[in-house]
């Protein structure tokens, strides 16, 4: 008989440890020149100079553009818009939705490699810290010193400008809300009120944090575009793509070496790309979710290219049909039309045009009346009927306006002589007015009646033409 075979033990398993997040690795990206860069620097000047300039410029001796909150009115150069106007702020959204969705289904994310807040602030911060520490390898030695009075002294340096420009950017956003130059003076006079002094701070902390220490972690974590950025692709959206067939294989040589004989690419595996690029992503990978479209490898690759004597365009903006068929600009240009895009630009165009249609004919006056359902006749026997309501008449014009206030609808029907039935309003105001409205009995019907106000606006100066306004309701009769 065999030997009895004895029981083989089974170890357990060592209890492994999974990360819930991945662990954070820092960032250095390495300062690139180029014809991106070069425009991504444009954009940042422009939008920063509209930004931070805006609310200082003057408009009617007020300022140009403000949204006055508390008085809910919003001024923009010429116009002033109020609660009702909520149309326009629906058409604004429209329009910008569907400008993203254009623009992205064209040439992907545009707006997150050139105007996005996020990258514009980044680049602003990182601009003061290459100018303070260095570019990347001097941060990186920086970084791994032990602490000493020249790197207190740098950080110090750093994070001070940072803390100043995000302070003056949190003063900016608020100056849009609270008139700038009286803001000013309550800086300068520690003045400031509880909510400007919490939306400051918190604004400026917001940008120092977002800036200066998340960055990347913004694009990649909390920014929702990056997640659906891939539905509104498609093969003919232009990205940054790595030409895989002409670059690989990858690997270093000299530049007298004849590359090709040892079956090498136009890559030399120097990793530039992936120093200069923002989220540290490696675009020889293929696209990625991670990826801002800031054209920043492009320009690294294209430096090198040019020292190596190669043809420039390793990595460039292309297609995914161009990169596979051999496209050339001119072809891809054509593949720009196409039933998206062009479902895109027609509703754009379309509420583009509707919006400013609307607001060219826009009246200047606007009137809303309430009944009071409180004031009826107070005995059926009256052969009058009497009904009171409250006219609210806004002049969003800026300059002053004469209303003169009359009623129709029933024969008889007429304004008491208590009523007020003239006003004068001064530029961008309100006024609330009761108003009591007398009709026979004999002429009106049991129940509610039709009957409608009639408001004619008058500029005092002459400088514009009369305006009339008819606002109907019900004259109620019990």
């Amino acid at each position: 008989m065999d030997a009895p075979v004895e029981s083989m033990k089974v170890e357990p398993a060592a209890p492994v440890e999974q990360a819930l997040y991945e662990i954070r690795k820092r960032i250095y990206p390495r300062a690139v020149t180029g014809k991106f860069a070069a425009w991504r620097w444009v954009l940042v000047l422009a939008t920063q100079l509209v930004f931070y300039g805006t609310p200082w410029l003057t408009w009617n001796e007020r300022q140009a553009v403000l949204f006055d909150l508390v008085a809910r009115k919003f001024y923009i150069f010429g116009l002033v818009f109020w609660p009702q106007d909520i149309v326009y702020l629906t058409l604004l959204l429209i329009i910008s939705a569907y400008s993203l969705f254009l623009f992205t289904a064209i040439a992907g994310r545009l707006w997150c490699g050139y105007a996005c807040p996020q990258t514009v602030y980044t680049e602003l911060f990182m601009w003061i810290e290459r100018k303070v520490e260095g570019d990347r390898g001097a941060r990186m030695k920086l970084d791994k010193e032990p602490m000493s009075a020249r790197k207190l002294r740098v950080k110090a340096s750093k994070h001070g400008l940072w803390i100043a420009l995000a302070l003056w950017t949190g003063f900016t956003f608020v100056g849009y809300f609270t008139p700038i130059k009286t803001l000013w003076g309550e800086v300068w006079s520690a003045g400031l009120g509880p909510w400007e002094t919490f939306w400051i701070l918190f604004y400026g902390f917001a940008t120092y944090g977002n800036a200066g220490w998340m960055r990347e972690q913004v694009c990649k974590y909390m920014c929702p575009y990056a997640r659906f950025q891939g539905v509104m692709f498609d093969p003919d959206t232009l990205i940054i793509t790595y030409d895989r067939e002409r670059g690989e294989p990858r690997g270093a040589r000299n530049r007298s070496v004849d590359y090709k004989a040892k079956g090498l690419g136009d890559c030399v595996d120097c990793g530039i790309c992936v120093q200069v690029c923002p989220t540290g992503i490696d675009i020889r990978n293929g696209l990625q979710y991670e990826c801002i479209g800031c054209a920043a490898c492009i320009d690294g690759c294209n430096q090198v290219m040019s020292k190596m004597g190669y043809p420039k365009g390793l990595i460039r903006y292309s297609t995914e049909t161009a990169v596979k068929k051999h496209l050339d600009s001119t072809s891809i240009a054509k593949r720009v039309f196409r039933g998206r895009t062009l479902v895109y630009t027609s509703i754009l165009v379309v509420v583009a045009v509707a919006g400013l249609v609307t607001l060219y004919n826009r009246v200047p006056v606007k009137v809303d009346v309430i009944r009071d359902r409180a004031s009826f006749a107070r005995d059926p026997s009256d052969p009058v009927v009497q009904n009171v309501y409250r006219l609210q008449i806004m002049n969003t014009q800026e300059r002053r306006a004469a209303f003169a206030i009359g009623v129709s609808g029933i024969e008889g029907i007429h304004l008491l002589s208590d009523s007020t039935s003239q006003l004068e309003l001064g530029p961008a105001s309100q006024k609330v007015v009761a108003v009591r409205v007398e009709a026979p009995r004999q002429n009106a019907k049991p129940g509610s009646n039709r009957i409608q106000f009639t408001v004619d606006a008058a500029d005092p100066s002459g400088a514009t033409q009369p305006l009339k306004i008819v606002e109907k309701t019900t004259f109620v009769v019990q």
